[in-house]
């Protein structure tokens, strides 16, 4: 009996109990159970109290694990809608031809991995056959469900393809051997095979991430009446080592939140990492069961193949399913490669109740229990785990699916530790396996030592039941939309040409300017609709509080509240149909929209225009991984980076401050990056991109890319828009004004320079024109280098044109040819960035830029720190010209004493 003294105050001493002598009768039933039949049958009755409770409806926090056994009990799984025996040998075949292309590959010394796609064989096999609607079907027409594929698991893929007659043995034979045009990539790679992958995911982590995203975004299209898309499933398959990651369980609350019921993620629970044990010490399964339940996602545990049943029911003290719950991950993996005698000892033996047990289990019956016997490798276990996720309402599913790493590849693969570094089978292995798997391959087949493909016949009873499975379900899977979509209509010039004008005396910051442009395009009546703006936070930081009435913030319940705001002009108002998606505090899930919106010309076929802004210092810096994602998805949209600049944040410092960004990007080849200085400039790179991504894109441009630009949160005035200037916005670089243009009137004999500036630099560059006309009568003419990346990139293409024999002149000499004097550029970035065109120019060159750590303080005062302010500027072009002998090189020293330098 439990001491009353020894009970610890409870939470529940604070609510008042109606009957207190009802309670402690049943306490002192539950202390009398355990006392008379020990306190595991006490946990088995409270644990049966608490699944009628549930079941009832009762209001009750759910415990966050269950034993280590099944979810889904034999008795109550379906039975499998199809030929389990035809669905066997398709499996076989599948494995065979992965281990054979990866191994084949291994004299190049290629790599590839066989064990991972070994464990999950039967976790897609049978996805493929009964659940995974493709692009075709009539449920979810022009979408299917999204399949987010283990990026290891590829040859796996690979080898049902080969089956299905998509790949043949050429293309097999050049796995991970792409440079001759007809390989294929390592990992799911959509921008390397464009009509198979839809999604890239061996970074790990961003496959759930993004996952999760993708099965929001679905949502977002149907509530806002864009597509209906409800009965699109995501599949997520994700390693349980890959769950370490951050990312993969960063967004788990946002999908339980929204109920993401299309939503499933499969864990293949091999309890390896790529070396070693998972958890050895721990139980990741139980981890990972409590993990998600504690989110509120619902969880399927398939960890025991049929095998088991018969000692669960020998298990009438409960002694086996603690013994199963206390043995740690690393000592599993040890059981599956040692013998009967060995399990006997140390599984059984640790406990009298077992070790009778035991003594009623054959060696072959054990062996085939800790050996073979796991839920994930018995197709009937995983049909229920999947059934049972779609069957669930309300929220997503998680199934926690155990394997053995490297099964069927032979006792030199299964379990190993270093099993993921393996990269062949030897011959005997070979056909030990094949025996194994019963494949019709013979002795004969084996020319030097080769190990050959396996195919039945393009018509044989496999190949027709695979296809058939397939045609029911939709057509192929994975696969990806390879034909382009209908251009968009254009949106009116009147949009873009409103800021040609400038803003007169008025300060403006290109940040309200960006802003100002998409509300004009988000009215637009054919394309209007299509745009998705996507904020992290502080969305009046960036001045688009004006855009929540008016387009609404994206919330699947709608706004079951009252905002504080309500009477204000600008309210937060939220609706089922919103087009904002306001994320909150988090880039990486802000960033996982974006590539779930920029990408669903594809998945869906339905063209959106997302753009994203953020802090520029917490972008690239931060979620560079998933940039690179986006570009390998083929993704298209507007990223921007707000609040640009390493002076520009009055106070904010050092990690706000972002002089790198355009360098992080330039790293990118899928990102046209820009720093625009203008508003006119801003609305001229926005049409060419709509007209580039999601317009008519010329010849030879990819229309596959998407445009990063850097806005400022500095107001200024905006000037008009000069003549003829298009092409070089476009292309990076055009001359703003000379100084005969800018009224300064030089002398005819006056010493000139060449000022490149880009961003809110070009108006210290402005500032700096002045002085050294009006205080050193120095001539300067002034350039806006809209994007230094995108004329470093066309310098290099030309560069590769003349190794070819083409005649090509670099738009960059081009633009500054006949240009008289030196050339000093100047950024509020590093001045790695403006020095990427340095070796074109043939002017000589320098450069000013904010190189080091950021710091508080008022704009002014930093730039003179970083030597970028005008007066700045002046010093070091007089510098320049005095190195030159076109002025005094006491005037380098005077001008320095005069600004204070």
């Amino acid at each position: 009996m439990t001491d009353p003294s020894a009970i610890q105050p409870s939470e529940l001493d604070q609510l008042p109990d109606r009957d207190p002598e009802e309670t402690a009768e049943w306490q002192a039933s539950l202390d009398a159970v355990t006392e008379a039949a020990g306190p595991h049958r006490a946990a088995y009755l409270m644990r049966r109290t608490l699944e009628r409770a549930e079941g009832a409806g009762l209001a009750l926090p759910k415990l966050l694990e269950t034993d280590y056994v099944n979810t889904i009990p034999t008795s109550a799984e379906p039975a499998i809608d199809g030929d389990e025996e035809m669905e066997r040998k398709i499996t076989a075949w599948n494995r065979w031809n992965a281990a054979a292309m990866v191994t084949r590959g291994s004299k190049y010394g290629v790599g590839g991995h066989i064990a991972t796609f070994a464990s999950a064989a039967w976790l897609y096999e049978t996805g493929f056959n009964h659940f995974f609607k493709g692009k075709e079907s009539p449920e979810a027409p022009g979408s299917g469900d999204q399949l987010y594929i283990q990026g290891h698991a590829s040859p796996g893929i690979y080898a049902r393809a080969f089956l299905d007659g998509r790949l043949d043995e050429a293309q097999l034979d050049n796995f991970r051997q792409e440079a001759g045009g007809n390989g294929l990539p390592s990992y799911p790679h959509p921008r390397r095979l464009p009509w198979l992958w839809e999604f890239p995911t061996v970074s790990m982590g961003l496959g759930p991430l993004s996952a999760i995203y993708q099965a929001r975004f679905n949502r977002y299209l149907t509530n806002r009446g864009i597509k209906d898309v409800s009965a699109s499933h995501v599949w997520a398959f994700l390693g349980d080592g890959e769950m370490d990651e951050p990312e993969s369980t960063a967004a788990l609350a946002l999908a339980s939140r929204e109920g993401l019921d299309n939503l499933t993620f499969v864990i293949n629970c091999n309890l390896q990492r790529l070396d070693g044990p998972v958890r050895a010490n721990f139980k990741i399964v139980q981890e990972l069961e409590a993990q998600f339940r504690g989110a509120g996602w619902n969880v399927v545990k398939s960890l025991w193949g049929n095998a088991w049943d018969e000692l669960f029911q020998l298990d009438t003290t409960g002694a086996l399913i603690r013994r199963i719950r206390e043995v740690p991950d690393a000592q599993v993996q040890t059981y599956q490669t040692r013998d009967a005698a060995y399990i006997r000892e140390d599984f059984f033996g640790k406990d009298p109740a077992l070790v009778e047990m035991a003594k009623l289990l054959s060696d072959d019956k054990i062996l085939e229990c800790f050996h073979l016997s796991r839920g994930g490798h018995e197709p009937r276990k995983v049909y229920a785990a999947y059934k049972a996720a779609l069957e669930h309402k309300g929220a997503p599913t998680v199934i926690l699916a155990q394997t053995v790493k490297g099964f069927t590849l032979g006792e030199g693969f299964a379990s190993k530790n270093a099993n993921h570094q393996m990269k062949k089978l030897t011959t005997d292995e070979f056909k030990n396996m094949r025996d194994l798997l019963e494949l019709p391959i013979s002795d004969s087949q084996f020319v030097d030592g080769v190990v050959p493909y396996g195919h039945p016949g393009a018509d044989s009873p496999e190949v027709r039941y695979l296809q058939e499975r397939r045609a029911a379900l939709g057509g192929p899977a994975p696969a990806r939309r390879t034909q382009p979509l209908p251009a968009l209509p254009q949106a009116a010039d009147k949009a873009f040409a409103s800021f040609d004008k400038g803003s007169g005396s008025q300060s403006v910051a290109t940040t309200m300017a960006f802003v100002r442009l998409v509300k004009d395009l988000v009215r637009d009546k054919e394309t209007g609709k299509r745009w998705v703006p996507i904020v992290p936070d502080e969305a009046r930081t960036f001045g688009m509080e004006s855009l929540f009435p008016s387009l609404g913030i994206y919330s699947p319940k709608g706004q079951t509240y009252e905002p504080v705001d309500r009477d204000q002009l600008m309210y937060y108002k939220e609706a089922k149909n919103g087009q904002i998606l306001n994320e909150g505090i988090t880039e990486a899930g802000s960033m996982a929209d974006f590539i779930a919106a920029s990408s669903s010309y594809a998945t869906h076929g339905e063209a959106m225009i997302p753009f994203y802004i953020f802090y520029s210092m917490f972008g690239w810096q931060r979620t560079a991984d998933q940039m690179w994602q986006l570009g390998d998805q083929l993704g298209r949209g507007f990223l921007i980076g707000a609040t640009a600049g390493r002076t520009t944040l009055t106070g904010e410092g050092l990690q706000h401050a972002d002089g790198h960004s355009p360098v992080i990007a330039a790293t990118n080849p899928a990102a046209l990056s820009y720093d625009p200085a203008f508003a006119y400039e801003i609305a001229a790179i926005v049409k060419d991109g709509l007209r580039r991504m999601y317009g008519e894109a010329a010849p030879g441009e990819d229309p596959n890319v998407f445009y990063y630009l850097t806005v400022y949160n500095e107001p200024m005035p905006q000037p008009a828009k000069p003549a003829g200037v298009d092409e070089g916005i476009i292309k990076g670089l055009y001359r703003f004004n000379t100084a005969e243009t800018a009224g300064l009137a030089p002398a005819a004999n006056a010493a000139r320079i060449q000022l490149i500036g880009s961003g809110t630099a070009i108006h210290w560059t402005l500032e700096a024109q002045k002085l050294l006309a009006e205080e050193w009568g120095v001539a300067a003419d002034v350039w806006s280098a809209t994007s230094w990346t995108e004329l470093r990139r066309d310098a290099l293409e030309a560069d590769e044109a003349l190794l070819r024999g083409e005649e090509r002149t670099p738009y960059v000499r081009q633009a500054l040819d006949g240009a008289k004097g030196p050339v000093l550029a100047v950024s509020d970035y590093m001045r790695q960035v403006p020095d990427q065109i340095a070796q074109w120019v043939e002017q000589d060159y320098s450069s000013l830029g904010a190189d080091g750590f950021g710091l508080s303080d008022t704009r002014e005062a930093a730039r003179r720190h970083f030597g970028v302010d005008a007066q700045s500027i002046v010093v070091a072009a007089l510098a320049q010209l005095a190195r030159r002998g076109e002025v005094p090189a006491s005037a380098v020293k005077e001008a320095r004493a005069k600004y204070g330098l």
